[in-house]
Formats: C-alpha cells, structure tokens, sequence
C-alpha cells in the first residue's frame, strides 16, 4: 500500500483545497506535499496498528487523514480539514487570564467574608 493507493481521495481533497480552503501558510503545492507526507504517516500507522486497533492516523495543524479497516483489502481513506483560525489562540489566552484575574478576585473576597 502506497499514497497513490489513494490518489482519488487525494485528488478530491486538493480540490477542495483549492476550492473552499484558505490558508495563509501553505499554497496549493504545499499543501499537496503535506498530503502526501501525511498519507505516508497514516499508512505506516495503519499498518503497524495493534490487534484490537482499526485505524491508521496522521494529522498536522491543518489536516488529518484517517485510514480505517474495512471488509476490503484496501482501508477506507477520509481526508479532513482542520478549522483553524490565527486569532483563536489569542481570544483563548485573554479569556483564560480573564477567567484567572476573576478567580482571584472572587478568591480574595471570600476570605474576606
């Protein structure tokens, strides 16, 4: 089993890509290139994968590529594209120390009670 075992699931997702996918940090060929290197990381996870486990996973920032067993030889292959947004970090980070500056200052008036 190889990449281009999948290369029609490849192919639609570089579509996708260059259809509804915007990503300031990787161009098309980029991204291609990611794809490929992920897909070669979720055949070797698929293929070493314990007794008990069904899936083969390779992810990045941006996408996971999943292969899951199958009745056929050849594992089902999905594709996804993480949502991902520069500003969320930002937005989490001033909310979790907004949630601290409460905390102590709830803290501090229940000691005073």
């Amino acid at each position: 089993m190889t990449a281009d075992t999948f290369k029609p699931e490849l192919t639609e997702a570089l579509k996708a890509y260059e259809k509804y996918i915007i990503c300031l940090e990787k161009t098309p060929e980029e991204c291609k290139a990611s794809l490929r290197s992920l897909m070669d990381k979720a055949i070797k996870a698929y293929e070493s994968r314990g007794p008990q486990l069904r899936h083969g996973i390779a992810l990045d920032r941006y996408t996971t590529i999943i292969l899951s067993q199958s009745d056929n030889e050849r594992p089902f292959c999905a594709v996804y594209f993480n949502l991902h947004s520069p500003y969320h970090k930002r937005a989490a980070q001033r909310a979790a120390s907004g949630q601290e500056s409460a905390k102590g200052a709830s803290g501090g008036h229940k000691g005073a009670e």
